[in-house]
């Protein structure tokens, strides 16, 4: 099995629990963190066993964004664009385009890159005391990591705008508010929840939900002819999966199904 400093991967009941582990840090973000977080995402998208998956924070924060202590005097431009290019892209689009649910369970402040880690989460469910923030204008900084994307697409331009150039603290209230997260609970409960919903999600059809979940992020950038296309194509696979098959004869025989995503 393999062992990671800094961040803690565990399954159970078909769910991976994926942890960022540095809250002496505020679980900020290295490139050893993220290249853990890649490979902990490659792992479980392709183990079969595991049919969902959730993204926390060790600690009281979720992610305060990138570790700055770590760079010492001041940051050359091109290194940081080799970096955000060489850890930060694949994992993110990793996390969008794998074919399975990600929920991300925010245990508190999400900012910066953090942020935009939650937001590449399929689904969130925040605890009441958790928060997103664009932080990246209070540092001359402009939003990287996908931030642009998500916000822009979540809330729309003006609100995004206004959001990231001001670096406005986003409660979780506002957040479900906006679209910006699905649920929101006492942080007492928050991984119980999150674990009682991804369970929930991995009881059903694997590959229809991950299919779903593509068809969804290709219609944001596709004209509605081409959705209507790829989806033709997703539901050619999808009719032919044993799953499938098992809802209709459940359905037809008025019972619940047993999916096993197959």
């Amino acid at each position: 099995m393999t062992t990671y400093n800094t961040i803690l991967y565990s399954v159970d009941q078909s769910v991976a629990l994926v942890r960022l582990n540095r809250p002496d840090r505020r679980n900020a973000l290295t490139s050893e963190m993220l290249s853990e977080l890649h490979d902990a995402m490659r792992r479980a998208g392709e183990d079969a066993t595991v049919r969902a998956i959730i993204l926390t924070g060790e600690g009281p924060t979720f992610c305060a964004g990138q570790d700055l202590a770590i760079f010492t005097g001041s940051l050359d431009g091109s290194a940081v664009r080799d970096a955000i290019r060489t850890y930060y892209k694949p994992l993110i689009l990793q996390m969008v385009t794998m074919d399975k649910i990600i929920i991300g369970a925010i245990n508190g402040g999400a900012a910066g890159a953090g942020a935009s880690l939650a937001l590449a989460c399929d689904l969130r469910i925040m605890a009441e005391d958790a928060y997103l923030l664009q932080a990246f204008s209070n540092i001359g900084l402009v939003p990287d990591a996908g931030s642009t994307w998500f916000m822009a697409r979540l809330v729309g331009y003006s609100r995004a705008l206004q959001f990231c150039i001001e670096a406005e603290r986003i409660t979780a209230p506002r957040c479900l508010e906006l679209g910006l997260c699905n649920r929101i609970v006492s942080p007492t409960y928050l991984l119980h929840q999150a674990t009682r919903w991804a369970t929930a999600l991995a009881k059903r059809p694997t590959k229809a939900l991950g299919w779903t979940k593509q068809a969804l992020a290709a219609s944001v950038t596709g004209s509605l002819a081409e959705a209507i296309e790829y989806e033709a194509d997703l539901q050619a696979q999808a009719i032919a999966t044993a799953d499938h098959k098992e809802g209709v004869a459940a359905f037809l025989q008025k019972r619940d199904p047993v999916f096993r995503g197959e």
